[in-house]
């Protein structure tokens, strides 16, 4: 599950890189410490409104539209997973997958093949 702090500084420094600016560069206009812009960035820091506004203006980014950005990159990743999920559920027991598995392995000429059979 990915964090409302992780998803914002994902989309935070997307934004920094696509205008190739460097981190000291927007932490000199959002006037917060590079070390800080690098901490949220990373999602190890929550930002405050405050905080996220003046990052926002630096990269000149509305701030509705990283939110929402944000937003919807999260539902996609929960339906993701919810899928994943439902899908693992709906595979079965393992032991009758293991019976319907076969692998196959080339062999060193390319014209013969190896069935490998589970079990």
């Amino acid at each position: 599950m990915t964090l409302l702090r992780e998803a914002i500084g994902e989309s935070l420094r997307r934004a920094r890189t696509a205008q190739s600016r460097t981190l000291r560069e927007v932490s000199n206009s959002a006037r917060v410490s590079l070390g800080y812009l690098s901490e949220v960035e990373r999602g190890r820091k929550e930002a405050s409104s405050e905080l996220l506004a003046a990052i926002c203006q630096a990269l000149d980014l509305p701030l509705a539209r990283v939110l929402s950005d944000v937003s919807t990159a999260m539902a996609e990743a929960d339906d993701l997973a919810a899928r994943a999920q439902r899908e693992w559920v709906d595979a079965g027991p393992v032991g009758k997958i293991a019976d319907r598995t076969r692998i196959v392995i080339p062999a060193p000429k390319p014209d013969k093949l190896v069935l490998v059979q589970a079990n």
